[in-house]
Parts: C-alpha cells; structure tokens; sequence
C-alpha cells in the first residue's frame, strides 16, 4: 500500500463527520430549475430548415404529379390496346372465314388462289407496319382509322372475287348454248 491509502484508512472516522443532507441538496437543484426558463429551440426560424422544407415539398407535389400522369397515360394505352384488340377480333375472324371460303372455292384455280393469297399477304404485312405506328404512339386514331380501312379492304377484295365467281356461275347456268 502506498502512503495516501494508509493515510486514508487511519483516518477514516474524520472523513465520516461531514455527511450531506440529501434533502437541502434535491432543494437547491428544484429551486435552481424553477428559476430558470425552458429554453426553447424554434426550428422553423432556421434558414437552413426552411429551404430543406421547402425542397422535400416540391419533391413531393412533382412525385405526386408524375405518378398521376404516368397512370393517365397507362390508362390511355390501356383503352387504345382494348379497342384495337376488339377491333382486330371481329375483323381477324371476318377476313379469315372469307379466305377460306376463297380457299375452297372449286371454280378457282391454284394459280388465282395463289395470286390472291399473295395479295392479302401484302395486306398483312401493311397491317403489322401499323400495328408498331400504334406502339410508337403516333396519332393513334388516324392508325386505328388506317387498321379498320385495311381490314376492309381486305373484305372488300374477297367479297369482290366471290361474286365475281358467283355471277360468272349464274351467266353459265343462264346460257342454253354450246360453250366453245
């Protein structure tokens, strides 16, 4: 042990004399805070606070504003996707009954088959160069315009070749000739 520890030790009933009243000691630290007032920090007089608020609002008005639009645009497509998938439904199984009809007409022959088929063909291919004109979004009703125009056109031509081979056949069964 070292000199101070046995200093301490010896004298250790001298330092029990003093002892501290917990009580006057808690009265003095109450009446200290009641004395003092609250210091209250305002926030929203700080410069810096302020032009923070300021910019998590405008975040928020323009995040909000760019949520609603891309949903009105969602929407849009949706209601043009929905009316070209009708669109294509109800003509699709239109100019698919007339081909076939075409197809299996007996007084055709497979050259005019051919020659025919080739030219709806082409109307196909019109019509998928359309179909991406809708996907860029360009003017969608002067697309939808030109998709419907397609299609009939293409029940037009079909229609056109059907009577033909049907008034062709009436002239024939008409006729009480000889045929040369």
């Amino acid at each position: 042990m070292d000199n101070f520890e046995k200093h301490i030790r010896e004298n250790k009933a001298l330092f029990d004399e003093h002892k501290a009243d917990k009580a006057k000691l808690w009265a003095n630290i109450a009446s200290e805070l009641e004395d003092s007032e609250p210091k209250v920090v305002p926030l929203w007089r700080s410069p810096l606070l302020r032009v923070a608020a300021s910019i998590v609002l405008l975040l928020g008005i323009t995040g909000i504003i760019g949520v609603s639009l891309m949903n009105d645009s969602n929407i849009q497509e949706t209601i043009v996707s929905q009316e070209l998938l009708d669109i294509d439904m109800h003509y699709k199984s239109l100019v698919s009954y007339q081909v076939q009809l075409v197809k299996d007409h007996p007084k055709l022959s497979d050259g005019d088959k051919e020659e025919f088929l080739l030219f709806m063909d082409e109307l196909d291919e019109e019509y998928e160069l359309l179909k991406l004109e809708m996907k860029k979004n360009l003017d969608n009703e002067r697309i939808l315009e030109a998709i419907i125009a397609n299609y009939k056109k293409r029940i037009e031509l079909i229609e056109n070749l059907l009577h033909q081979i049907n008034d062709s056949k009436i002239t024939n069964e008409d006729y009480d000739g000889y045929i040369l």
